[in-house]
């Protein structure tokens, strides 16, 4: 029997925000070898040559011109800073945790539209936004002796990601979606390059260390391809909350590949950002908003330097 086109789009949206999280867990063991710096420059050729490659067969280098657009510019450094914190914490949290912090995205980005460009937000999202970084505050439980480095390092990382898909939204609809990710691209891939030797020198590679790397670039456009026919495909207020299955994902990957076993306060302050989120959600689909939190956000939440 077919799948409807909601259900058809919920199995899709699950299986890219597998392949979103399967590449953030070989990120995470490669890391192991590496600098964020070389992590960055290493994958980020394998994703720049093989979405540039796309951008190329679709026509979309064709407009170069549009890479200019001071918001495409903005895109980008929002991107490079999000990955560079976004590494930071993968490397010494698990990644459960990191996953959990991150899907309070939607609700910065909802907080960042009111306060930036003005967009009305009614009382009940306000309640919902506070709920849900009071569920991050549960998650990164910040003592007498301040935060810890690498939990800041996650809260940066949404700082930044807001940025980039705040600055998205402002990003002209005749730009070609492709030509933005490859200029993103390039630019974490650069930048990478340069943070190699500030943050430790080059390491000795291993060929598995490599394939990690190219395996997790692979991945990266594997989770565009499910993510453009889940939405394409069904409603997306059906589809997006399924966004949220990446966090069950992390737990799995953590559970399975580094025995990460997530405690009680990462639970409870998980349940609260993902049922603020959906609410969030709800409400704008009530309120009759164009461009909802979970739809104007970046497919995979977390920054993936495209």
């Amino acid at each position: 029997m077919p799948l409807s086109p909601n259900l058809r789009g919920a199995v899709f949206m699950s299986v890219s925000m597998a392949g979103f999280t399967m590449n953030d867990t070989l990120v995470k063991l490669a890391s192991v070898e590496m600098n964020m710096g070389q992590v960055m420059l290493v994958r980020g050729l394998f994703a720049s040559a093989l979405v540039g490659l796309l951008a190329w067969h679709q026509g979309a280098l064709r407009q170069a011109h549009f890479a200019l657009h001071p918001m495409v510019a903005v895109r980008a450094a929002g991107e490079l800073g999000a990955t560079f914190f976004f590494l930071i914490a993968l490397a010494h949290l698990p990644i459960a945790n990191v996953s959990a912090v991150l899907q309070a995205l939607p609700l910065a980005v909802t907080m960042g539209a009111a306060m930036v460009f003005g967009e009305g937000v009614g009382w009940r999202r306000w309640l919902a936004i506070t709920a849900g970084f009071a569920g991050v505050m549960i998650i990164v439980r910040p003592g007498l002796e301040g935060f810890n480095i690498y939990a800041l390092s996650v809260l940066l990382c949404v700082v930044f990601c807001a940025v980039r898909d705040l600055a998205t939204r402002r990003i002209p609809g005749t730009v070609p979606t492709l030509l933005i990710s490859t200029v993103t691209a390039c630019v974490v891939t650069i930048c990478g390059a340069f943070l190699v030797a500030p943050l430790g020198g080059w390491a000795p590679m291993r060929p598995g260390a490599v394939g990690l790397l190219a395996f997790a670039a692979v991945l990266l456009l594997f989770g565009y391809h499910f993510i453009i026919m889940a939405m394409r495909g069904g409603d997306i207020s059906f589809v997006a909350p399924f966004r949220y299955t990446a966090l069950l994902w992390a737990i799995l990957l953590g559970f399975l590949v580094f025995g990460d076993v997530p405690d009680a306060a990462m639970i409870v302050g998980a349940t609260i950002i993902v049922g603020s989120g959906l609410y969030t959600l709800y409400r704008e689909r009530v309120v009759g908003k164009q461009l909802p939190a979970a739809q104007s956000t970046s497919p995979a939440m977390a920054p993936d330097g495209m």
